[in-house]
């Protein structure tokens, strides 16, 4: 957070100087407001670059193993640009670092869920996926897996077939892998 807003104030002070400069060139023929209306475009400009270009240095920096299924987008009236392309506030991802198949009941698979927001601190934690019914239950620390291989005192979230929360965890997303017995 820091070194974005060192960065807004590098670009506006970089702005003002172009329009300073420009002024300069032109013998002081342009207009006095050219230098700080240079200033703030360059800040205005900074400031929406970095917001649309987090996700995609965050997602970057992920390993392979982590796959993003969801990035919540919204617009709002104060950044009247974000109705042209929506900003990317939220970030879900599955960490398959940790992934598990249960070897009670091979259906059930153990996963890391990534929650990240902007500038908020990584949430993380662990879920079960029930692949065959297309279903999905937080661990809890009062959770306890039966002798079946299903967990007990659980509460289920229904999923879509297609949903690529569920996919990624069953089948290893788009990088595959096979899923360590456990």
């Amino acid at each position: 957070m820091l070194l974005e807003f060192i960065a807004v104030i590098v670009a506006g002070v970089g702005g003002g100087g172009v329009g300073h400069l420009l002024r300069r060139l032109s013998a002081r023929r342009l207009p006095e407001w050219l230098t700080p209306a240079g200033a703030a475009s360059a800040m205005l400009a900074m400031v929406i670059y970095l917001e649309y270009s987090w996700a995609p240095r965050y997602t970057a920096g992920l390993p392979d193993e982590i796959i993003v299924v969801s990035q919540n987008q919204h617009s709002v009236w104060y950044r009247p640009w974000t109705h042209v392309v929506p900003l990317t506030n939220r970030i879900i991802a599955v960490d398959n670092r940790i992934r598990q198949r249960s070897t009670a009941n091979p259906d059930l698979v153990r996963t890391g869920v990534i929650l990240q927001e902007r500038w908020a601190l990584t949430m993380g934690f662990e879920s079960i996926f029930d692949c065959a019914n297309a279903r999905r239950t937080d661990m809890t620390a009062n959770m306890r897996m039966g002798e079946d291989g299903l967990p007990q005192n659980a509460e289920w979230y229904q999923l879509a077939e297609e949903d690529p929360f569920l996919l990624a965890a069953c089948e290893g997303g788009a990088h595959g892998g096979q899923p360590e017995e456990g």
